[in-house]
């Protein structure tokens, strides 16, 4: 197939890491890989677009470049990655249509909650257009899956688990001996990796370190590797010096084809995840086998299992957050077969390679479909208006 890709959030060269970015480059990386042809279409960022009035006139503009674009590309379908109220496809669905070819929306979310703000309204409205215009919508999270049957006809959805590649984040011996040594004390060491940005992410860097601060007043035996950096790097490092003298060792920004290494030196993984969409590096700790410790909210359930891989915690409750890890540190056995379920339930559950596979037949389903099909199809459920 000939696939027009379009990432409205960020463009897939966008160079801040996320999980978001990561998704969407593995699901590219996967479609090539299968001899597909993917071309970015446009990299037109629609973040917020609805709120920049003065930015509209460049929309239409790019709305008709992409559709001479898509016209060279000979495109078979049109594939648009994470669209939701405050990126919505604005582009997508217009150049599809004008083509002539399918529509298909890969992590799609629904929320009714953004139409009843005055200042997410339009965003709202114009995702919700997308969505209906898609021949099919694919989501990685059970949540959205629910949200998004009330407008989309159960046919035409499609759920696709996380994934990663498994075989790039291995358990790593010489690594984990060469880091190790490095690291002054003694003790498991706990590891973590967050881009120190505002907002959530420091948010949760701020209640490890201060949970961990607890602990090591108590008397607890450990070391923390931090792997991550950006514009908050002061005042984590003031913190970590303040809560944890002397066991607490930062690595930088670390590249993902290098995180392995980094996880490898490590026992166990511990990040809160404070509204976690997914938490793609939960994924790839665990593949290392790592158990996890993370707040039981969002979408971490999806990718964590519950006292089986890891530990999932009421959000902020201090006592129960440092009780999850210590009884990890105290208990040498637990912690190793958590490592090892996690490791295999990465394997079983969350290759990219098996789970996209999925969506891959479904797009080739699509691109031969005829177009008369595919144009007349029945509306939203009864009732989904007002839903």
């Amino acid at each position: 197939m000939r696939i027009a890709f379009y990432a409205p959030m960020k463009p897939l060269s966008d160079p801040t890491p996320s999980g978001d970015a990561t998704i969407a480059r593995g699901l590219v990386e996967f479609l090539r890989s299968r001899g597909h042809e993917v071309v970015e279409i446009s990299t037109l960022r629609a973040r917020w677009i609805f709120k920049k009035p003065w930015l509209w006139p460049g929309v239409l503009w790019e709305r008709r470049e992409a559709g001479m674009r898509l016209e060279v590309a000979r495109a078979d379908l049109w594939l648009t990655y994470h669209a939701y109220y405050k990126a919505p496809d604005v582009i997508g669905p217009w150049c599809a249509r004008r083509a002539g070819i399918p529509y298909a929306i890969f992590q799609g979310i629904y929320s009714t909650k953004r139409a009843k703000t005055l200042g997410t309204r339009l965003g709202f409205l114009l995702n919700r257009k997308s969505l209906l215009a898609a021949a099919h919508v694919f989501t990685n999270r059970l949540l959205d899956l629910e949200n998004l049957r009330r407008i989309i006809p159960e046919d035409r959805l499609t759920h696709v688990p996380p994934g990663i590649f498994p075989g790039r984040f291995v358990f790593d011996p010489a690594a984990r001996k060469t880091l190790r040594a490095e690291l002054a004390g003694d003790g498991p060491v706990v590891a973590t990796a967050a881009m120190f940005r505002p907002g959530v992410k420091v948010e949760g860097l701020r209640y490890l370190l201060l949970r961990l601060g607890e602990m090591a007043r108590e008397g607890r035996r450990f070391r923390l590797l931090v792997a991550g950096d950006g514009a908050c790097r002061e005042e984590i490092m003031a913190l970590a010096r303040r809560e944890l003298p002397g066991r607490a060792f930062f690595l930088g920004r670390v590249p993902r084809e290098d995180l392995a290494g980094a996880f490898s030196a490590a026992d166990l993984f511990v990040f809160p995840g404070i509204r976690e969409s997914l938490g793609m590096v939960y994924l790839e700790a665990q593949s290392v086998g790592l158990p996890v410790v993370a707040f039981d909210n969002g979408g971490v359930p999806e990718v964590v299992g519950r006292d089986e891989t890891g530990f999932l915690v009421p959000p902020f409750d201090d006592a129960a957050f440092r009780a999850a890890i210590g009884r990890l540190l105290d208990d040498p056995d637990l912690l190793r077969s958590m490592g090892e379920r996690a490791e295999a339930r990465v394997r079983e559950r969350h290759d990219l390679a098996v789970n996209y596979a999925v969506a891959e037949a479904v797009l080739t389903g699509l691109a031969d479909r005829p177009l008369r099909e595919l144009f007349s199809r029945p509306g939203p459920p009864e009732g989904a208006k007002n839903r």
